[in-house]
């Protein structure tokens, strides 16, 4: 399946509702799990927040309650994805004490491939959220911004009916002191969404500049911002076309990419 163009990434995505228990906890994440999943299945314009909470196993009020339509669904994704990301490589690094330069770049080069290769929805929605469909916006309840148009104008109502159904099985006390902790701590989701000026790969680059800090000792300056910027960028592109090439990530592909990285990012490293 064909990479979704992506803009817009994110700082860190408003919820309508901040998970404050385990239980709603582990409904998000079950949420975002069947995202995933349908991402790989169905591509991002036939995704629809329905089907989501069909194969999350969950109610469509529980969906909006956290999400305004599936936009916010997915940057939300996105963000864990990134999560993941850096969680991957701290652990990498750590795991290796005497790390130098070629180890920090194979180990950011290799996360991201492993990545691409077994995290469900990522070869879609790797850090950034996919460009708007022809029709689409992020507005909450609007055409397209969900589904069909009557999933979207019943998004809000259906809120209300899920939730209500949900406090006769188990949920009364998330929905009484959970719920009323999480009431205030969120927000539409949809500012998260429209006002960002980053994109993505400079989310990235500072989660990356962050880790490189910390494991080889090296400051963080503009001068290793824009170095890492420039990998970053180009290691995008060159993996992309090493997954167009081949499924599984074309080998020679992935090799040259790392030669390149090796050769334009080391001296920086080291220094």
């Amino acid at each position: 399946m064909v990479p979704v163009p992506q803009t817009s990434p994110q700082t860190p995505p408003v919820l309508r509702r901040t998970p404050v228990q385990q239980r709603s906890a582990e409904r998000l994440a079950r949420i975002l799990d069947a995202c995933a999943v349908l991402l790989d299945e169905t591509g991002y314009e036939q995704l629809s927040t329905r089907a989501v909470a069909v194969r999350a196993g969950v109610p469509i009020g529980s969906v909006y309650r956290f999400f305004g339509n599936k936009r916010a669904m997915v940057a939300a994704l996105a963000h864990r994805n990134l999560d993941e990301y850096a969680e991957r490589i701290s652990t990498r690094f750590a795991a290796t004490p005497l790390l130098d330069a070629h180890g920090a770049i194979d180990g950011v080069l290799d996360e991201f491939i492993a990545m691409k290769r077994t995290v469900p929805g990522f070869a879609l929605v790797d850090f950034g959220v996919p460009a708007a469909a022809p029709g689409e916006t992020s507005v909450e309840g609007s055409v397209g911004s969900g589904g069909s148009a009557g999933e979207a104008a019943g998004g809000a109502e259906e809120a209300g009916a899920g939730d209500a159904a949900e406090t006769g099985t188990g949920d009364a006390a998330e929905t009484g002191s959970g719920d009323a902790a999480e009431v205030g701590t969120g927000g539409s989701g949809e500012d998260g969404i429209e006002g960002l000026a980053e994109d993505p790969n400079r989310l990235v680059v500072d989660r990356i500049c962050a880790l490189l800090a910390t494991h080889l000792g090296r400051t963080v300056d503009d001068d290793l911002r824009r170095k890492v910027l420039v990998g970053v960028e180009t290691a995008d592109a060159l993996v992309r076309l090493a997954f167009r090439a081949d499924p599984a990530g074309d080998p020679a592909l992935v090799d040259e990419t790392r030669h390149l990285l090796h050769a334009y990012l080391a001296p920086s490293l080291s220094s």
